[in-house]
C-alpha cells in the first residue's frame, strides 16, 4: 500500500507561504507517486496547494508590539489550537516557517504532546544579533533549523542552539531578475547620468525617520550630478505617505510600485541609498554599490545598543565577516555623510571597486549550498523522518 506522507506546516505570513509553496513543490517531486496529506496554517495559495487549515492565517498574521498585545488572547488560543490539531493529525514531519514568537511556542507544545514528531523550523531567528538565549531554549523542541544565511549554522552551534543547516537563500534563484541585461548594462555604466535607487524601508517608522535625511542627501548628490535620475520603489501600503514625504524634497524621486518596476530599477541602478535590512542583501546580489543608514526613536536606539553586539547590522558585511558596505546609524546618519559616500560609489574608483569585489564574494558564499534552497530544505528535513521516501540519486548529503 502506498501510505500517504503526512505533513504539518505553520506559516504565519505571506513570506512564509512563499517558502512553503517551494518546499511543497520539491517535496512532491521527491515523493513521486506517494500521496501527500497537509494540514496546518497558511494562506490561500497554500490551501490551493492542498493544505487543510486548522484556522485562518489572518488570526496570527500580526506585527508590532501594540497589535500583538491587543490580539494576545486570540494568539494564545491559536497556539493551543495549532498544537492540538497537529498532534491529532500525527504528521511524519512538522515544518514551522518564520514567525518565531508564535511558531516556536507551537513547537514546544507539540513536543510536549507528541515527542516523536520531527520538528523543523525554517528561517533562523536572529539569535546571533539579539536575545541570544533563545538559541539554547529552542534546542529541546526543535530538531533542525534551516538557515537562509551562511553564517547561521556556526552561530547556532556557538550559542548551543539546535542543529542548523544552511540550505541557501531564495534570492539566489532570482539573480537573473536582479542583474542587468544588455540594455541595462549601458545604463548602469553611465556615471554622468546614473540611476540611483532610494530605499527608505518598508515600515512607517523607517519612512518617518529616514525620509528627511534621505531627501537632503539626494539634493546634495543631484546638485553635483544634474543628469542623475532617482527612483524610489515603494510598497503599496506606504505609497501615499511616501508621496507626501517627497513633496518637500528639492530633488523629487520617481516613485514606482510593484515588484516588476522594482526589479527593473535594480537592474539599471548604478548605486543605492538604502535603509539597513534585507534589501542590502538584494542590492549586493544585484551588484549595486550601496550606502546604508538607519534611524529610529531614541528609546529604540538605547535598547539596540544594549541588545545587539555586532560590528555591523548589514547582511553583506555579516556574510563577509568584514565591512564593505558603509553604514550610518542614528546620529551618524547625516545628509553630508550619506551624500559623500554615495558620491564615492557612483564614481569609478576604490570605493566602488571594494564593494563590487565584496559582492562577488557574497554571491560565491551564498551559492555554496547549491542552486535550490527548497530542494535542500526538503532533504535536510526528510533526513529526520523515519517514514521518509527512498533516497534519490544525487540527493543532499547533509
Amino acid at each position: 500500500m502506498n501510505e500517504p506522507f503526512r505533513l504539518a506546516i505553520v506559516a504565519g505570513e505571506a513570506s512564509g507561504d512563499a517558502l512553503a509553496l517551494r518546499f511543497l513543490e520539491s517535496l512532491r517531486q521527491r515523493l513521486g507517486d506517494r500521496p501527500l496529506l497537509i494540514t496546518g496554517v497558511g494562506g490561500e495559495a497554500l490551501m490551493a496547494a492542498g493544505l487543510v487549515p486548522l484556522f485562518p492565517q489572518a488570526d496570527i498574521a500580526v506585527m508590532g508590539f501594540a497589535p500583538v498585545v491587543a490580539r494576545l488572547p486570540l494568539l494564545l488560543r491559536r497556539m493551543e489550537d495549532a498544537a492540538r490539531g497537529i498532534a491529532t493529525f500525527a504528521p511524519d514531519l512538522l515544518l514551522t516557517i518564520d514567525a518565531p514568537d508564535f511558531n516556536l511556542r507551537v513547537a514546544k507544545k507539540v513536543r510536549a504532546r507528541t515527542p516523536d514528531i520531527p520538528i523543523v523550523h525554517w528561517v533562523c531567528p536572529s539569535v546571533w544579533a539579539w536575545r541570544s538565549g533563545r538559541a539554547r531554549r529552542m534546542t529541546p523542541h526543535v530538531d533542525r533549523i534551516l538557515a537562509l544565511l551562511p553564517f547561521e549554522p556556526a552561530a547556532l552551534e556557538r550559542l548551543q542552539g539546535p542543529p542548523t543547516v544552511y540550505v541557501g537563500h531564495p534570492l539566489i534563484e532570482r539573480l537573473a531578475q536582479l542583474r542587468p541585461g544588455p540594455a541595462e548594462v549601458t545604463m548602469r555604466a553611465d556615471a554622468a547620468a546614473p540611476l540611483v535607487l532610494v530605499l527608505p524601508g518598508s515600515r512607517r517608522s523607517e519612512i518617518r525617520h529616514l525620509m528627511p535625511v534621505f531627501g537632503e542627501a539626494v539634493a546634495r548628490v543631484a546638485a553635483g550630478r544634474p543628469e542623475a535620475r532617482f527612483v524610489l520603489p515603494a510598497v503599496p501600503h506606504l505609497k501615499d505617505e511616501i508621496a507626501q514625504s517627497v513633496a518637500g524634497w528639492v530633488q523629487k524621486p520617481e516613485i514606482v510600485l510593484g515588484e516588476a518596476e522594482k526589479l527593473a530599477a535594480f537592474r539599471g541602478a548604478r548605486a543605492a541609498l538604502a535603509a539597513s535590512g534585507t534589501v542590502t542583501l538584494e542590492l549586493a546580489l544585484a551588484q549595486v554599490p550601496t550606502v546604508a543608514a538607519y534611524r529610529g526613536a531614541g528609546w529604540e536606539a538605547a535598547i539596540a545598543r544594549r541588545l545587539i553586539k555586532l560590528s555591523s547590522v548589514i547582511l553583506p558585511n555579516l556574510i563577509l565577516g568584514r565591512n564593505v558596505v558603509p553604514e550610518f546609524l542614528q546620529a551618524d546618519a547625516t545628509a553630508p555623510a550619506l551624500a559623500d559616500q554615495l558620491e564615492a560609489v557612483l564614481a569609478e574608483g576604490p570605493g566602488r571597486d571594494l564593494q563590487l569585489a565584496g559582492f562577488a564574494e557574497v554571491e560565491r558564499i551564498m551559492r555554496s549550498a547549491g542552486e535550490s534552497p527548497a530542494a535542500n530544505a526538503v532533504e535536510a528535513a526528510l533526513a529526520l523522518v523515519t517514514n521518509r521516501p527512498d533516497e534519490p540519486s544525487g540527493s543532499w548529503s547533509g
